[in-house]
């Protein structure tokens, strides 16, 4: 008889519910799914957004999204994918602060609450329904925990900062 453990279809439930969202949005960025702009859509929102340069900034957020959210889906390679999902949410939220929190005024509260959850599953742990757990953690080592959070967390302010000195100057112009 098999022992069904609930925490770990509690975190099947939620990786796979959490990277199926993140994986559309990545596809309407990527290839114009689901009614978005595609790479030259995105790209042209990328610039207005003032994100430079937009097309490299296009495609990093598409295959954040779309990237992470499936290997957070199948709960491979999961602490990168974790990373990566949150390091794009991190430029979404940058993007919708402005507006305050609540989703509803165009805040952040959406982007920033699937960064905090792709990040905590890339912090947990993709549990025992995962490939990582079928592959013996072969992608899934302390090692590469830290090298991805490090990476995305450094890459991320690197990419917001840009954006923010960019913003800053344009004012200073105008």
């Amino acid at each position: 008889m098999v022992c069904v453990n609930r925490r770990d279809l509690g975190l099947l439930l939620l990786r796979v519910g959490t990277g199926a969202v993140l994986a559309a949005h990545g596809g309407q960025k990527l290839a114009g799914w689901f009614g978005g702009g595609g790479i030259e859509g995105t790209t042209a929102t990328m610039e207005a957004l003032g994100f430079q340069p937009p097309k490299r900034s296009a495609v990093a957020a598409g295959l954040g999204e779309a990237g992470g959210g499936v290997l957070l889906a199948l709960g491979l390679a999961t602490p990168a994918a974790g990373a990566a999902a949150a390091g794009a949410m991190a430029g979404a939220v940058s993007v919708h602060a402005p507006a305050g929190f609540f989703a509803q005024g165009g805040g952040y509260e959406y982007p920033a609450f699937l960064g905090f959850t792709a990040a905590a599953i890339g912090l947990i742990g993709p549990g025992r329904y995962s490939v990582d757990h079928a592959t013996r953690h072969v992608f899934d080592q302390p090692w590469g925990l830290a090298l991805a959070f490090a990476g995305s967390a450094v890459a991320a302010a690197a990419v917001v900062g840009k954006r923010a000195k960019g913003q800053a100057r344009t004012r200073d112009e105008g």
